[in-house]
């Protein structure tokens, strides 16, 4: 059976690696792209390209011309289509640079710092869609003139932020039929080496380009009689044929020698792949066995001694709530330390009187409130010493005063925003060494899981390794046959996985709490699941509404503050004519009543060291391609702790860097 999940749960990850790089190829990518160009006697030409492309969470397609007056004076004429499904529906031409231009409307201008950029609306914002645009154009003065020739020199695809496309075609149309095909030469330029260009006609150019990778370009070049331009405002005095065969021919040969190093590179390189895949394939064997033996060997995972669905009281009296997270949680991801638990020990303090809390701005739409804390005179010497971190903190922002508020932590912390590191170390440390002491916690056993995530993150980066390899590999020998070389590099690559795998179990098996920690987390859970559902037991006796007064200080702490709110006011109705003359008896509740308690104080701290970051588009330069803006449509929501995690609800459209 065991072998049947390893088995399974392979299969699945390598499924889901090509799914992903799958989405990743496909969030904008060309299917085809067809030029369509006729060369004028006048020395310009009008373009035409037809985007047969994969559009995802995209506002707006543009392309941009890089200014160069040795290849062209103007663009002008430009006109933008759908063309989806054989129905034309032409766009709306405006006259102004738009970041987000309207859906189904387009511009073609000479941009603020000086390029020419054609752009128009798709509205797939949040959807995707396979879409087929026709954008035309003239290009002014595109062809040069010269004694013997004319000469049109003209790069399609730029070197960086051109979009991937299966296949990208093009036709080139001369003003008039030559006597000769001899009479016309051409070449293309593309750095893969994957494109054809021949002369198919007395006046047309035909060329083709299959499996695009993008981020490199496509230039087209061609000779031809230059009685078929009769003038151009790009007219030269002088030969140009000896300069261009020079050129070519040299572009030729060093062009020819990278096929041949290539083919040779690959045979080489699928040999020395086989070895060194063999070797590294012995080793993650060896590796696999003894993670396999050693997890064999290992105790069973302790399990609660009494299984509580509810437990109505605190698993001890002067219980704190770093405590109870740091059990709950024992050095997952959730616990973060000082930030993770600062509501709840804010509470924690105001309960045992070292600090009292007052409301001076409600929350509303646009703030979660304002709360002032005053520092109480009170010997220190039963404080608890994650108690004492806060409250040294509070006493460090207020300096020689007795008042801070919300609002003075966060000047403080954007001020010195290094200190939430040392705090959150100072507390974990703390935290730890108390559940070593009192038996909760194996500090052994987590320093050996600590080392296996390290041996996981160095797992995934030979995994990573191995897999891009494979890819490589597999890149340069799909052209000349199927080596050994991937079938090693795959083989090591799967039981890299199953490596992994094992270690997880192994991380997952080990006992970080004692048997004691496993009964009061067992009892914190279901401490917090009476919490959330007291309102809903058929309970005779509800605990009375002053004891709630510390419940919620654990509430808080486990992020479920509200929710026991709502639930307190269906039990207790005449919570809500609570006011500030009662303070003294439900300070907590008439807090939480008028301000959102969690996120007013967490955001005191994480305003001071949240970020945010976006994405850039790009496009086609010289001449070609496309791409699409950054959708940056920033959703703030409520910022809220649960379990003292903090969530940064910050979202943005997914983006592709085109650049």
């Amino acid at each position: 059976m065991k072998i049947k999940k390893v088995f399974f749960t392979i299969l699945f990850a390598l499924i889901f690696i090509l799914i992903l790089q799958n989405k990743a190829e496909a969030t904008q990518k060309l299917n085809n792209l067809d030029f369509q160009v006729q060369i004028n006697s006048d020395g310009s030409m009008d373009v035409t390209e037809t985007w047969d492309i994969y559009v995802s969470d995209t506002n707006t397609l543009f392309k941009t011309f890089k200014t160069d007056y040795e290849r062209y004076s103007n663009i002008i004429d430009v006109t933008v289509k759908e063309i989806t499904g054989g129905e034309s529906k032409d766009f709306t031409q405006i006259y102004e640079e738009m970041y987000h231009v309207t859906k189904d409307c387009y511009y073609g201008l000479k941009k603020s710092d000086g390029d020419f950029e054609i752009a128009w609306g798709v509205g797939l914002d949040n959807s995707s869609e396979d879409k087929v645009y026709e954008i035309s154009y003239k290009v002014t003065d595109a062809i040069a003139k010269y004694n013997d020739y004319a000469e049109l020199y003209w790069q399609f695809l730029g070197d960086y932020g051109s979009i991937p496309a299966d296949k990208i075609t093009g036709t080139i149309l001369l003003p008039y039929n030559a006597n000769s095909e001899n009479n016309i030469l051409c070449w293309g330029h593309i750095e893969d080496l994957n494109g054809t260009i021949y002369v198919t006609g007395l006046n047309e150019i035909t060329f083709e380009v299959t499996n695009y990778s993008g981020e490199n370009y496509l230039e087209v070049r061609s000779l031809f009689p230059k009685e078929m331009i009769v003038n151009s405002n790009r007219t030269y005095n002088y030969d140009i044929f000896n300069q261009v065969i020079e050129e070519e021919t040299i572009w030729a040969e060093e062009a020819n020698a990278r096929r041949e190093l290539k083919e040779n590179f690959v045979n080489s390189i699928n040999r020395v792949f086989a070895i060194i895949g063999g070797l590294c394939l012995v080793i993650i064997i060896i590796k696999l066995l003894k993670n396999i033996n050693k997890l064999k060997n290992m105790e069973n995972k302790f399990k609660p001694t009494t299984e509580y669905e509810y437990y109505r009281e605190l698993p001890y009296e002067d219980a704190t709530p770093a405590e109870a997270l740091f059990i709950k949680s024992y050095c997952s991801p959730y616990f973060t330390g000082f930030a993770n638990s600062f509501p709840a020990n804010i509470l924690d303090l105001c309960l045992e009187k070292y600090i009292t809390l007052e409301v001076i701005e409600k929350k509303s739409a646009f703030s979660e409130g304002v709360i002032k804390i005053t520092l109480l005179d009170k010997d220190e010497a039963n404080l608890k010493e994650d108690e004492k971190i806060t409250l040294d903190f509070l006493k460090e922002v207020a300096k020689d005063n007795k008042e801070l508020t919300t609002k003075d932590i966060t000047k403080y912390l954007k001020r010195k925003p290094s200190s939430i590191n040392k705090l959150d170390k100072a507390l974990k440390d703390v935290i730890e060494n108390y559940a070593e002491k009192t038996g909760k916690y194996n500090k052994e056993n987590a320093k050996i899981k600590n080392k296996l995530s390290v041996k996981q993150v160095l797992n995934f980066v030979v995994l990573f390794i191995i897999f891009w390899f494979a890819m490589f590999l597999f890149s340069l020998i799909s052209s000349i046959g199927f080596g050994i070389g991937i079938i090693v590099i795959c083989l090591d690559f799967i039981l890299q996985i199953a490596n992994m795998i094992v270690i997880a179990k192994i991380s997952g098996k080990l006992n970080i709490l004692t048997q004691t920690g496993v009964d009061e987390k067992n009892k914190w859970d279901a401490f917090q699941k009476y919490m959330e559902d007291f309102s809903l037991l058929k309970e005779k006796e509800i605990p009375a509404l002053v004891l709630w007064e510390k419940y919620l200080v654990f509430a808080t702490a486990f992020g479920i503050s509200e929710k026991v709110l709502k639930q307190l006011k269906i039990v207790y109705p005449q919570i809500d004519d609570i006011n500030s003359s009662m303070y003294s008896t439900f300070a907590y509740i008439h807090i939480m009543d008028s301000v959102d308690f969690s996120s007013c104080v967490s955001s005191s701290v994480y305003s001071a060291v949240s970020s945010s970051g976006s994405g850039s588009g790009g496009g086609f330069s010289g001449g070609g391609g496309g791409g699409r803006r950054p959708e940056e449509a920033l959703e703030v929501a409520n910022c809220l702790i649960v379990w003292g995690r903090f969530q940064n609800c910050l979202g943005s459209d997914p983006k592709i860097k085109q650049e």
